[in-house]
């Protein structure tokens, strides 16, 4: 949610009025919205699309639509959106415009038939009910436009990232890897992520066995069900002593600033806010190629991309930048010049043209 409070902000401060409906028992609502007048509603939508709180949802956002007059009501996250445009049927009739952006559709090349027999159906129908669709990668663009039915369909390059408190950080490069226990001269590697399968953590832990090298460490900052099974993998694989997990953090900025590479071997992303932010701190990417990752890094010019299964070419694609020093400037230098485009500026001008404010 904390990624939309520049935009919010901007509204409110033009003189529009903001609420939000979110299920804050899961994720919770950042003290701001509140602080600015905006009204909380509660929800109790969940990932899965076929719960009775699906069918709770879908009535409660019918009955705050009802007693309100929303010129438009913005939907995020495959479920909540298809409760949203169920719920808002009535209200579009009556003038009420329903957007969506979709961070990413669960179907995509490659992606698993399960994702295609589920989420596709409910996309394409939920598509007759949506004024417009926001997609942030043009792979999903060029699919919406070719098999939704939305009135508009607008391609938006992310949500936007304050670039400036990335590129003008003055972290201190020595104090912080002591901080995370990694030695000043060793080569380091930075993930930002969640544990989890996805993220896809565990390519790089055996990249790393394949470099050879005890002085490339590898920090991943993020909590998740396969911290264990990553710690047993690095240990069987002889590089536990090279792999810190740091959990949770708040200092992304900081921790970008200590690194010399940002990996990111994620096997699919909408888009991939992490990276980008790594970019604007000038580190190289070396990322798993998938729709979203193909937005912004290129190869030989801010970093490489690789198969999300293919240890051995992210182990290739390190030890080249480990081993050239012009090429690592020349890659970090272009990794900050790609990065303008998704400041945060940028993406409140496009969406308030998309809403006509």
């Amino acid at each position: 949610m904390s990624f939309f409070a520049p935009f919010i902000k901007e509204l409110l401060a033009d003189g529009h009025v903001v609420d939000i409906a979110t299920n804050d028992r899961v994720s919770a609502v950042p003290p701001c919205y509140a602080e600015w007048g905006c009204r909380i509603f509660s929800l109790p939508c969940t990932r899965s699309p076929v719960t009775m709180a699906t069918l709770k949802t879908v009535k409660d956002i019918r009955r705050i639509v009802a007693n309100e007059t929303y010129d438009i009501v913005h939907c995020h996250t495959p479920v909540a959106a298809m409760c949203t445009r169920l719920a808002c049927r009535k209200a579009r009739k009556e003038g009420t415009q329903v957007f969506y952006t979709a961070h990413g559709f669960h179907f995509y090349k490659g992606a698993p038939l399960k994702n295609w027999l589920v989420y596709y159906p409910i996309e394409k129908i939920c598509s007759y009910m949506t004024d417009v669709l926001i997609t942030i990668n043009h792979e999903d663009f060029d699919l919406a436009n070719r098999k939704m039915k939305a009135k508009r369909i607008e391609y938006v390059p992310g949500v936007g990232v304050d670039l400036s408190q990335f590129m003008d950080n003055k972290a201190d490069k020595s104090a912080k890897r002591r901080e995370i226990g990694v030695p000043d001269d060793a080569f380091l590697l930075l993930s930002v992520g969640e544990l989890n399968e996805n993220k896809n953590h565990r390519v790089i832990i055996q990249a790393l066995a394949e470099l050879h090298n005890p002085n490339v460490h590898y920090a991943i900052a993020g909590v998740g069900n396969q911290k264990e099974p990553l710690l047993a993998l690095a240990n069987e694989l002889g590089v536990s002593e090279q792999i810190h997990l740091l959990g949770y953090r708040k200092d992304i900025s900081e921790l970008n600033h200590a690194s010399d590479v940002f990996c990111f071997p994620s096997q699919r992303e909408g888009l991939g806010l992490a990276a980008i932010e790594a970019m604007a701190c000038g580190l190289p990417v070396v990322a798993a190629k998938n729709r979203g990752t193909v937005e912004f890094v290129m190869r030989d010019e801010n970093g490489f991309l690789c198969d999300f299964r293919d240890a051995e070419g992210f182990a290739k694609a390190i030890s080249r930048i480990i081993a050239d020093s012009d090429l690592r400037a020349s890659l970090s230098l272009c990794a900050v010049n790609t990065v303008g485009k998704y400041h945060v500026e940028n993406i409140i001008a496009i969406m308030k043209g998309i809403y006509g404010v």
